[in-house]
């Protein structure tokens, strides 16, 4: 065989060898094949019919893959909360699946896994929706479990107050990251009093109650203006059966349409920053207000969207990252909402081209809906839309998914059928008429996520701009530098101590340890801390402070995913230097250097802070401010320490009964479980959002 496969090789080599050059290009296609003309979607049949009570029913029957999938919508996302407690629709979303019917929370999750199933429930901006998929012979337990979820929810207490506490942890987490504060800030500018607008905030989440979702779904939940799409292996006479059997008893009619505010118009660019301290990027997003889906100018504006930033070969892409080097990526969307929609345009920049990348940004704006998109260009995002349409819709979830999107947004009744024979029948003209009304660049609202003191300069010689904080107020110029704080502590009630930790993943898998030490150091003191998280990461810092909590220095060693890494810092004279290498975003080594960066009075050392937290003032609402100096960074940031409750833990060393205090600021939010007696020892602690958590031993 291989004597063989050499000979084959061989031949075929001198083969080549014997052919001119010409006749070997002419063996080969210079430009690609014209595309196959454009066929209409495959789908099944949709059997449509209402129920006596007033459920729409949508049956696409598809017996090629044995799946069965679900989904029941009703008019109930975000835009019907009740004003004050914007996460009511997410709440009750979060909950369908937590007990309803005969079943508990456990009792749901362990019967429809047990069948290899899935069972989940959201809410949108519209839309609040139930689905399921199950393998075709768990057809009439799908229809059971969905009717549970949709219909008879029980809203346990218990079950309210863990998805509260998640919600907690999840906007603290999101107030972080510069994505989440961007489109929050973006939502906010964009919309203003408009329902689309609103963002859970601390007090709305802790605002809802058991009454509060029990009346939200007894107003939205109601066959009237429900629809239920069932996608797959059923025939449509046992789809209409068992939908007639499980929702036929369904009753009532659902309340009206709150009344809205409009969303603010624009004459022109303005600009938000909300600002970050020590930020090394800057978070970008454009854009401005459409209009509702059943708009037909959707089409166009969906091809010019896919020439401006819908994919990695689109112009922002290649002309930002490509060409300029700015970024990792650029992108821009189109959002459909029943009521109003919006375009958006975004970029991840270097802190130090924020505003040229903004300029070229917003000029790729104006180009997509003033100029003629060349007829190449223009013809491969038509192909691109209509090529990946059919992977959209190869599964019954993916199906059952589209229909629902679209019969609940209004749009037509063969909206999924006709989807790619709309799309490439758009003409270059409507593509930029469409632009040049959807996409304006010159009334835009741009967010900014960065470091104000860096970028404000440049980025109002573009257009006015406003800067805020990450919760939405208004910053002055001044307001940038880092005011003095005093650290209400009383030095003389430091003491000698030793702590020990345990480090658990998802609270039952060992992870690691920590051990600490507060010990006298001559006139001062030092403290000194070891960590280790599995093979990951090894630690161990040493801060040396004088008795009244001046900072006098800090060195840190380690590995990280097996990279040696450390830092040496010196304060003195109200001010730090340091050198050393410290992991980046993306896990690489990257130098630290600063000299005499201003450290105010009252700052301290970030590897020390934990060592602070028992000799501070706790009490049920207590909210505490610290500056830290972020040692990897060399800047100073501001700590919030806020009592959310108390709360009994227990951990290795025994039950205690501890405050539970949030810490917002800088990149990473956390939250401790702090004593409640004068010790004030930490007893747990562990990053927002993470399954990790430090138990304490001794």
């Amino acid at each position: 065989m291989i004597r063989s496969l050499l000979f084959l090789a061989t031949a075929s080599s001198l083969g080549v060898a014997t052919l001119g050059v010409t006749d070997l290009q002419a063996q080969f296609p210079t430009a690609p094949p014209a595309p196959m003309p454009l066929e209409p979607g495959r789908f099944p049949p949709f059997a449509e019919s209402v129920l006596s009570n007033g459920l729409r029913v949508i049956v696409v029957a598809n017996d090629k893959q044995p799946v069965l999938s679900m989904s029941l919508s009703v008019p109930g996302g975000s835009f019907y909360d009740p004003f004050g407690k914007t996460g009511t629709s997410e709440f009750v979303a979060g909950l369908l699946t937590k007990g309803a019917g005969n079943r508990s929370a456990e009792q749901i999750a362990a019967t429809i896994e047990g069948v290899g199933g899935s069972l989940t429930a959201s809410s949108g901006a519209d839309f609040l929706s139930v689905n399921a998929a199950v393998l075709n012979g768990e057809t009439r337990l799908a229809f059971e479990l969905l009717a549970d979820a949709a219909l008879r929810p029980t809203f346990p207490q218990q079950e309210l107050e863990l998805y509260r506490q998640q919600s907690l942890s999840a906007l603290t987490l999101a107030k972080s990251q510069p994505e989440q504060i961007a489109a929050r800030a973006f939502a906010r500018g964009l919309f203003g009093e408009h329902p689309y607008g609103r963002s859970v905030e601390e007090n709305t989440l802790k605002a809802i109650t058991r009454d509060d979702l029990v009346a939200f779904h007894t107003a939205r939940m109601r066959p009237n203006q429900a629809l239920l799409v069932i996608a797959g292996a059923i025939d449509t006479t046992g789809a209409r059966i068992l939908a007639e059997q499980t929702f036929g008893s369904w009753t009532g009619v659902a309340a009206g349409t709150p009344a809205t505010r409009p969303a603010p118009q624009r004459a022109r660019t303005e600009i938000t920053i909300v600002h970050r301290a020590g930020s090394v990027q800057s978070n970008i997003l454009a854009g401005n207000t459409t209009w509702m889906a059943t708009d037909t100018r959707s089409y166009a504006l969906s091809v010019a969207n896919q020439v401006l930033g819908g994919a990695s070969d689109s112009r922002l892409f290649q002309i930002l990252r490509e060409e300029k080097g700015w970024t990792y990526g650029a992108y821009s969307s189109v959002a459909r909402r029943r009521g109003l929609g919006s375009f958006t345009a975004s970029a991840d920049v270097r802190t130090e081209v924020t505003d040229s990348a903004l300029v070229e940004l917003l000029a790729q704006l104006r180009r997509v809906g003033s100029q003629p998109i060349p007829a190449d260009e223009f013809e491969r995002a038509k192909l691109t839309l209509t090529g990946r349409f059919p992977l959209q819709t190869e599964t019954a979830d993916a199906v059952a998914a589209q229909v629902a999107t679209a019969r609940v947004l209004g749009l037509a009744t063969d909206y999924v059928q006709t989807y790619r024979q709309r799309i490439a029948s758009v003409t270059a003209e409507q593509a930029l008429a469409a632009a040049r009304q959807g996409v304006r660049a010159d009334g835009s609202l741009v967010v900014v996520v960065g470091d104000a003191t860096k970028i404000a300069g440049p980025l109002a010689a573009i257009a006015p701009v406003n800067i805020v904080t990450v919760d939405g107020a208004p910053m002055k110029l001044d307001d940038l530098t880092v005011k003095e704080l005093t650290l209400d502590i009383d030095a003389a009630r430091l003491v000698p101590a030793a702590d020990s930790f345990q480090v658990m993943f998802q609270g039952s898998v060992p992870l690691g340890f920590q051990s600490a030490a507060l010990t006298r150091d001559g006139d001062g003191w030092l403290y000194k801390e070891r960590s280790q998280l599995a093979t990951v990461v090894q630690q161990e810092s040493a801060v040396r402070f004088s008795a009244t909590l001046e900072m006098r220095g800090t060195k840190q060693t380690g590995k990280f995913q097996g990279q040696d890494f450390g830092l040496d810092i010196t304060y003195a004279d109200g001010s730090a230097s340091g050198t050393g290498k410290t992991p980046s975003g993306t896990g690489a080594m990257q130098d630290v250097k600063y000299s005499g960066v201003a450290v105010p009075a009252g700052a301290v050392d970030d590897n020390v802070l934990q060592a602070l937290l028992p000799y501070m003032k706790w009490e049920n609402g207590a909210s505490i401010t610290v500056n830290v100096f972020a040692t990897g960074k060399g800047i100073i940031e501001t700590r919030n320490l806020k009592v959310m409750g108390t709360e009994t833990v227990t951990v290795p060393m025994g039950t205690v009964e501890t405050y539970r205090i949030a810490m917002t600021g800088g990149e990473a939010p956390g939250t401790f479980w702090v004593e409640v007696a004068p010790a004030h020892r930490v007893i747990k602690f562990g990053p927002t959002g993470q399954p990790i958590e430090f138990l304490r031993v001794r």
